[in-house]
């Protein structure tokens, strides 16, 4: 027998227009689902969204901005059945050497910025019954490499807030999933910021290195979401990792080491971190 066809979804996606967030858009819209992306810009780029995906400014550091999504949301669409909360950017820099004005710009987008989105939208989703959260963290979330210690930080805390929100909103019918990539081929490397290029050089290494594309990571996270699965693990690295730490931990210990000791071995030669 058939399996029965999924109604399409009303979604909201941050970040919408560029990165993963395009691909879970345009994957989304594929689909037959109703899609507002979000992002920063006054108007989305020219061809970049698929026909019938409504376009929004929204900055997720703006409580007005949010709740003005949320109140078109309620109008046009009478409800929301996904919020993708994908809006992020990246940091990276030594304890001593990151600026605090890195800090709260990393908190700012990168966590309270998922918060506010959950906020909006749950008394919606408790007036429902119904509705799914999918929060955009990070493999950074679940293991924490050195010279990072802002974007790990608030991925951690998207990690929190998301195993929070699965046993606060579960019985309300809203199921919560929590995504956890690992470098993947994305704009990130752009919004990339910090004064420690000694910690910067080593994470645009990295990001110039992932074979994952966007697309593929879309596809994999709607396979989660539609089963219903709270971790959402999109690669062979995040595995690894995620068990590495729970079942061998002494050895991910030294593995994380590494590049601690690499940059600690710079700084002895005296090539200047700031």
């Amino acid at each position: 027998m058939p399996p029965t066809p999924r109604p399409p979804r009303r979604a909201l996606v941050t970040g919408g227009v560029s990165g993963l967030g395009l691909a879970l858009v345009r994957a989304l819209a594929a689909r037959g689902d109703q899609v507002m992306a979000a992002d920063l810009a006054d108007a989305a780029p020219e061809g970049v969204l698929p026909a019938g995906v409504t376009y929004r400014q929204l900055d997720v550091r703006s409580d007005a901005d949010w709740a003005a999504a949320c109140e078109a949301i309620e109008r046009d669409w009478g409800g929301l059945d996904l919020l993708v909360n994908n809006a992020g950017i990246a940091a990276g820099g030594r304890i001593e050497v990151a600026e605090m004005s890195e800090w709260e710009a990393t908190v700012a987008v990168n966590l309270l910025g998922v918060v506010r989105g959950c906020r909006t939208f749950t008394p919606m989703l408790k007036r429902q019954q119904s509705g799914t959260i999918v929060n955009i963290a990070s493999l950074a979330g679940l293991t924490q490499a050195p010279a990072m210690s802002a974007y790990n930080a608030t991925k951690a805390g998207v990690v929190a807030l998301s195993e929070t929100l699965l046993h606060e909103l579960g019985p309300h019918g809203i199921q919560v999933s929590v995504v956890c990539p690992s470098f993947l081929r994305t704009n990130l490397a752009v919004s990339l910021q910090g004064a420690d290029t000694l910690a910067e050089e080593g994470k645009e290494r990295y990001l110039s290195r992932a074979k994952r594309t966007p697309e593929v990571v879309a596809a994999r996270i709607l396979r989660g979401v539609d089963a219903g699965r709270y971790l959402i693990l999109t690669d062979a690295d995040g595995r690894v990792g995620y068990w590495t730490k729970r079942l061998a931990t002494p050895l991910y210990r030294r593995a994380m080491t590494v590049p601690g000791a690499r940059m600690a071995a710079v700084e002895r030669r005296g090539k200047p971190g700031g």
